[in-house]
């Protein structure tokens, strides 16, 4: 009798890993950033068991969920063919987009503008580019969004910068970091995202010298090769996306409070409902594609060296 059970478990456990390995799955990168609330929202709902995308997608999809730190990190990951798409801001999305010469990357709908800035020190008499010589300025990583933007911002008022050095100092410093190099004055100013820009006036009593509330800050970016070979689920994923943007947008506090759960989880730091809100109001969560933010973002990379020409972007934005 053992023989036939142990043969009729094995049958069965087989035929789960069939059914399982017969489910199409996507992999997806956001950051835990406020500013990626999308990403946020659908990984906590996918770790509930209750996933917003593989509701809209269907029973044969499985999402899977990659955090990154930021931007530049998550293009490796696209083009190492470890995900099919992210949540990213527009500087990294077009320096791959140049870097793979057009072919690899698109980007297929908005996601957040607003909710990024620079931070200065309470004591320090920041107010211009140039009073920023000899100064250390953190920024999230070497070629993100805000790395970009501070370069060009800096250069724009006349100071040489860099990637090691020049007028003033831009360190890439994780945004945990930052905050602890903040609080200890070992910097003198960070160019960051929320929810680091609050927790830099809240804990830090840093003050906001630079914001630019209608720039795009996150984007949702495909793989070519995923809209090329899975297009019918691109465009499921697409519009799912629009949904949950519209969700958040009718129920903002329900998604603050997911997304509070959500960078617990993926942080170990426990924000407050305040600090979330606060957030909040720095950002406008849209699915529209920016377009002309990120051809702003074209002139601010070639400022900060990034860029030598600019690319044609008419293959850069895609609906699927």
């Amino acid at each position: 009798m053992k023989p036939i059970l142990n043969s009729l478990a094995l049958l069965l456990i087989t035929v789960a890993v069939s059914v399982a390995n017969d489910k199409t799955v996507i992999r997806v990168g956001h950051f835990p950033n406020v500013t990626h609330a999308q990403g946020l929202v659908a990984h906590y709902l996918s770790r509930q068991g209750k996933g917003w995308f593989e509701a809209r997608l269907g029973p044969d999809v499985e999402i899977q969920w990659f955090t990154f730190n930021a931007g530049p990190s998550a293009m490796e990951a696209i083009f190492a063919k470890s995900i099919e798409l992210t949540y990213v801001g527009p500087g990294p999305a077009l320096n791959a987009y140049a870097k793979s010469q057009t072919e690899e990357i698109r980007v297929i709908a908005g996601a957040a503008n607003g909710g990024a800035a620079l931070v200065i020190q309470p004591d320090e008499n920041l107010k211009v580019p140039a009073d920023f010589k000899g100064k250390k300025i953190a920024t999230p990583q070497l070629g993100n969004t805000q790395d970009i933007a501070c370069r060009a911002w800096l250069t724009s008022g006349g100071l040489r910068i860099t990637q090691l050095g020049g007028d003033a100092q831009v360190l890439p410093t994780d945004n945990p970091d930052q905050l602890s190099l903040f609080q200890q004055k070992k910097i003198d100013a960070a160019w960051t995202v929320e929810p680091w820009v609050s927790r830099l006036e809240n804990e830090a009593v840093g003050k906001v010298l630079v914001e630019e509330p209608d720039s795009a800050t996150t984007v949702l970016v495909s793989s070519v090769k995923f809209l090329n070979e899975k297009r019918d689920l691109a465009k499921k994923f697409w519009q799912a996306h629009k949904e949950l943007t519209d969700w958040i947008l009718k129920n903002p506090e329900e998604a603050q409070k997911i997304v509070k759960s959500e960078l617990l989880a993926e942080t170990r730091s426990d924000m407050s409902a305040e600090l979330i809100a606060h957030a909040w109001k720095r950002i406008i969560f849209t699915s529209e594609i920016p377009r002309a933010s990120v051809q702003a973002f074209v002139a601010n990379s070639q400022k900060a060296g990034f860029m030598k020409t600019a690319p044609d972007l008419a293959r850069l934005f895609e609906t699927p």
